[in-house]
């Protein structure tokens, strides 16, 4: 039998048997029904009876206001029969921690906001039954859940995480306590409007909500309030500050409200989707706002539009323009720090009170976490005065026990005086702190917008330049002030070294005309470079910053990165994909004048390093204090910047200034000390090893730097200072190998290993090549020559390390290895000569490192199979052939000085012998010319081939351009958006380089090629060759063996068509003068027809 639904509600509104049933299903609570339904058969059976109990609860209180009108008294809204038991209320909101089935979390979460709608002391009621705790943690973990799963939400009006939302904005406006004060963790036993919200510290809603935001996934609308934040910059962002007298509370306050706004719009500006109409038009307003000026189109990849891109060919620093938003929002926060030192005496005027009060503050058992400090929800250390005040009386009672007999009224009121002192100077010490932090929190706010829209959008506007150097330049005022505290030092020195990075990268990003989509070589020299006198500004202002009065090693290593970016700035005016001579070759086809501009840009760099030398040179003992002390005394990662900078300071010194002043100091002696001293404690794998490897590195570069400055004068500098001694007491250097010697993460020892060869091996290799310039080769019978016996002692002294050099696989070194075989080379053909014995074998390494790469075809001289890149292989093929050109310059040696003389070929019975034993013979040196000439037709095709394309580039179609761009380069240059007058200037670029690597090549393979010529040329003119009395083939003897007349024609007869392909090199497509060698060109071909004819 159905009940009537008038009388079913009747029955509920009057608390009666359907009513006690339902409840009788409800009231054993949310932790039974889960324990049933986790542990017996009928579980999911009470689950389904729990969910239609709620749900016919929910239809009930959907009615009952509206009956209860009309049935008033005998029936009661269902809320006032559920208050008659306070058990019921909370066993239904409970059921909101029932997480197997949401649709019981929504019905509970229902109910909440019925009850919370029309019970006026709900809160006082949960508060009351102690379940306002869990209560507050369930609702935010069915938050938290909902808003971890990632499915599409099909009705929002029934997801448990929407109710809550619901019910927390519905209840907010309800007079308070309210139940969103409540699930927010709001401090109950206290008015609200006094609550401090610490939802790091308490899991609640608010928590999770704050969580959510972090996380969110921006949907367009949002752009819509990051619009409404930046309209607010004119009101809020530049308006003064509160005054600290009157209301320092408000100050605060304001500065953290605009380190709010400033980070929103930084968010925007970094993650606004801008191939949407609304964060494209949000970012080009905030754009517009901070910087002025026009704003140009931003492409969907946020690059500026090459249709609306403008050239700066110059900007001066000096001329007035007006102020941006952005500078007067750090003009806001450049106002002196308040004071947070802890001076008592000035406030206790008792000293022994003074002593204690000092003594309980700096005490670590009342000062830790938990005493009189704690720590607010943006982490600042404050005081807590109520415990500071007991605290204070526990401590002064402690020391006057007589106080609480009250026997000295008068010290008891100096007492108390004391107190009420101490907390008024707390209170004072919180509220600077707190401004203090509100400062560095505004200047955080603002580094962060400058630096993501310098990095990321700042390519909008038109005058990016203009405001990269307004920006630098303000910075760097503001923390050479004496107002700038050491923190705020620190960040705005990251937005200097940001705009720097940013000037750099912005010269040479394809400058050229806006209506025109030619492009011409005059284009090249064409850079966004700041006048030569807003750069004396920035390193002037940069200067005075590091010798501000409070300092630090971190700050300096930023202001020492800051000024090597700038001298890197200074010293690449033209683009270094450029090189200079192919751009000259190139001007002299260009219109008159172009050369002349290219020159007034040589004379305005040179003046422009001058004149940075003179800024430098005006406070140079001050920098060089601080430089040196940072160098010998600071920590490891400042030893090395600091190193890196004397290394700039000597490639801008005039007149050997910067050497003599690291002489006087002895900075140089220690320098040598220190890498006699190095070692690596514990096998070389932690972190403090590797920092000091960097160091050694450091300082290697700063003496190798000393040498390449000053040429053979440094050399002699650091030779005369033992130079060769202490590098050959290194014990870095002897520590080679032992990586390979470890059972233990094999991947990891081979990287550190490379480290090693890279930081160490190499640069030492660098520095004893630099010192072999002294070594005066025309004196060959001095063997006494000191210089010599020196260099060959180091060698004789890291024998393994030379040795293991020459043996490395050729056709499998990479670039490094390649150096390192160079630097071998060059140093053994300097001085191993004077060495009477070779019982070391470097002479046979030599020689059989001379049969492998003579013996190359000329098809594949760029030998190492694995690499595919057309650009890497281009760089290959240039080191095998410098090696190949240092081999041939000890073999021309040998054979000058020595009178080395070589066989033909090798016979039969020599091939028995090891090669290692073999020297090279003739005929690999014709298999060399071979290779050689071969190389040299190719690069003057390729290079008179790009050429003609350089100056056709106009005529060329798309699609043509875009082949060059991928021939010459793997990169990714070019974008899909970009428009054909970037690609042709892209293209361009990419060529020059290319053309720049094929003359470096040409200008190696003519020498290389004249060294074998002039060997082979020798051999036929010497006097060993003779004919028998039978009038039979003339030979050339070495030693007591002789060559056949068979193997000398064959020789011959392969040297003519390869002299005859040399003799017909055209200079216009080599680019050199060939006079003189095509003269030995037509000398040894006339040898060799006659000794062919013979």
């Amino acid at each position: 039998m159905q009940l009537p639904i008038l009388e079913l509600l009747k029955d509920f509104m009057s608390g009666k048997t359907v009513f006690r049933n339902i409840m009788g299903i409800l009231l054993p609570g949310v932790n039974s029904i889960i324990n049933e339904r986790t542990s017996q058969v009928y579980g999911k059976l009470v689950e389904k009876a729990v969910q239609l109990s709620l749900e016919i609860i929910i239809l009930v209180m959907e009615k009952d206001l509206f009956l209860s009108d009309f049935w008033r008294p005998l029936y009661q809204p269902l809320d006032v029969i559920l208050a008659q038991d306070h058990t019921q209320i909370v066993a239904l909101l409970e059921y909101v921690r029932y997480d197997f089935q949401p649709q019981i979390q929504q019905c509970s979460i229902k109910i909440m906001s019925f009850l919370s709608s029309r019970m006026v002391g709900l809160v006082q009621l949960l508060l009351q039954s102690s379940a306002a705790s869990s209560l507050i943690e369930d609702y935010a973990a069915c938050l938290e859940l909902r808003s971890e799963e990632c499915q599409m939400i099909e009705n929002s009006s029934d997801d448990p995480g929407v109710l809550i939302m619901q019910l927390l904005i519905d209840n907010i406006s309800r007079p308070a306590p309210n139940i969103t004060h409540l699930l927010l963790k709001f401090d109950l036993d206290t008015p609200v409007e006094q609550t401090v919200l610490q939802p790091k510290f308490h899991y609640s809603c608010f928590k999770v909500i704050l969580e959510i935001l972090d996380t969110l996934v921006k949907p367009d609308v949002n752009a819509l309030v990051h619009e409404f934040g930046f309209q607010h910059l004119d009101t809020i962002g530049v308006a003064p500050l509160p005054k600290r007298n009157s209301n320092q509370p408000l100050r605060i306050s304001s500065l953290h409200q605009r380190a709010w706004l400033l980070k929103l719009l930084a968010i925007e500006l970094n993650a606004g989707d801008v191939s949407s109409s609304n964060h494209q038009e949000t970012c080009q307003s905030i754009l517009a706002h901070l910087y002025g000026g026009e704003i140009s189109g931003i492409g969907t990849d946020g690059i500026i539009s090459q249709s609306s891109l403008q050239t700066v060919m110059e900007y001066s620093g000096t001329r007035p323009i007006s102020k941006s938003q952005v500078l007067e929002l750090l003009e806001v926060i450049q106002f002196k720090s308040p004071d947070t030192t802890m001076k008592l005496s000035q406030i206790v005027s008792n000293l022994k009170y003074d002593l204690l009060a000092e003594d309980m503050l700096a005490n670590p058992a009342t000062s830790a976490k938990g005493g009189i400090y704690y720590y607010s929800e943006r982490g600042d250390r404050l005081i807590d005065l109520a415990s500071l005040r007991d605290k204070l009386w526990q401590k002064f009672n402690s020391v006057y026990p007589r106080l609480s007999n009250f026997d000295s009224e008068v010290e008891l009121t100096d007492i108390k005086e004391t107190i009420q002192q101490l907390i008024r100077w707390g209170w004072k010490y919180n509220k600077n702190l707190e401004e203090q932090a509100a400062q560095l929190h505004m200047l955080t706010g603002w580094s962060q917008i400058v630096e993501v829209s310098a990095s990321r959008r700042i390519s909008s506007l038109e005058n990016q330049s203009e405001v990269l150097f307004q920006i630098l330049d303000t910075s760097l005022s503001a923390s050479s002030s004496p107002d700038c505290s050491l923190k705020m030092a620190s960040i705005l020195c990251q937005v200097a070294l940001t705009c720097m990075a940013k000037l750099r990268d912005e010269r040479f990003s394809s400058p050229g005309g806006l209506n025109s989509d030619s492009v011409t070589c005059f284009n090249l020299i064409m850079v966004k470079q700041l006048s030569n006198g807003a750069c004396q500004s920035i390193l002037f202002k940069l200067v005075m910053a590091i010798l501000r009065n409070e300092s630090s090693e971190a700050l300096r290593r930023r202001q020492y990165a800051l000024l090597l970016s700038y001298f890197q700035y200074c010293r690449h005016v033209l683009d270094a994909d450029v090189p200079t001579t192919v751009l000259q070759n190139l001007l002299l086809d260009e219109q008159d004048g172009e050369d002349l501009d290219l020159q007034k840009m040589d004379k305005e760099k040179a003046e422009l390093a001058r004149a940075n030398f003179s800024i430098i040179r005006k406070e140079a003992q001050s920098i060089l204090d601080l430089v040196i002390k940072d160098a010998t005394q600071g920590s490891e990662p400042g030893k090395t910047i600091a190193l890196y900078v004397l290394d700039a300071l000597v490639c801008i010194d005039h007149e050997r200034y910067f050497l003599s002043q690291l002489q006087s100091r002895g900075f140089l002696r220690s320098c040598f000390m220190s890498i006699s001293n190095v070692s690596y404690e514990g096998g070389g794998h932690s972190l403090e090893s590797l920092q000091r490897a960097c160091t050694l590195e450091a300082e290697l570069a700063l003496l190798l730097r000393i040498s390449h400055k000053y040429g053979k004068s440094g050399a002699q500098v650091l030779y005369s200072m033992g130079a060769l001694e202490h590098l050959a007491s290194c014990r870095a250097i002897k520590f080679q190998g032992s990586l390979r010697w470890v059972d233990m993460k094999f991947q990891r020892q081979l990287a550190l290993d490379f480290d090693k060869q890279r930081m160490i091996i190499t640069p030492m290799l660098r520095l004893v090549f630099s010192i072999t310039s002294l070594v005066d080769t025309s004196d060959f019978f001095e063997v006494k020559n000191k210089i010599v016996r020196d260099v060959i002692d180091f060698i004789k002294g890291h024998q393994l390390i030379i040795d293991q050099v020459l043996r490395e696989d050729v056709s499998a070194a990479d670039g490094l290895t390649m150096e390192q075989m160079n630097l071998v080379v060059g140093i053994l053909s300097k001085v191993w000569p004077y060495e009477e014995s070779d019982e070391y074998g470097f002479v046979q390494g030599l020689f059989g490192m001379m049969r492998v790469l003579f013996s190359r075809e000329s098809e594949n001289p760029s030998f190492p199979q694995s690499i595919r890149c057309l650009e890497n292989q281009r760089k290959s093929e240039l080191q095998s052939f410098q090696l190949c050109f240092s081999l041939s310059s000890y073999l021309y040696f040998m054979v000058t000085k020595k009178s080395l003389r070589l066989q033909v070929s090798d016979t039969a019975s020599d091939y028995s012998v090891s090669i290692g034993l073999q020297q090279p013979t003739l005929n690999l040196l014709g298999a060399l010319l071979n290779s050689v000439t071969t190389a040299l037709e190719r690069a003057a095709e390729e290079k008179s081939l790009l050429l003609n394309k350089i100056r056709d580039i106009n005529e060329l179609s798309r699609q043509e351009v875009d082949e060059i761009i991928s021939m010459c380069s793997q990169k990714e240059c070019a974008s899909s958006s970009d428009d054909i007058h970037r690609r042709r200037y892209i293209a361009m670029v990419e060529m020059c380089q290319v053309v720049g690597n094929r003359d470096q090549l040409i200008a190696l393979l003519l020498p290389l090629a004249e060294h074998g010529l002039n060997v082979i040329l020798i051999h036929f003119q010497d006097s060993a060759v003779k004919s028998d009395a039978s009038g039979a083939m003339k030979t050339i003897t070495y030693g007591a063996k002789s060559d056949s007349g068979e193997d000398i024609s064959l020789l011959c007869g392969k040297l003519i068509p390869t002299l005859e392909r040399l003799e017909s090199l055209s200079e216009d497509k080599i680019g050199y003068n060939l006079k003189v060698f095509k003269r030995l060109v037509a000398s040894l071909k006339e040898l060799t027809i006659q000794k062919l004819a013979t």
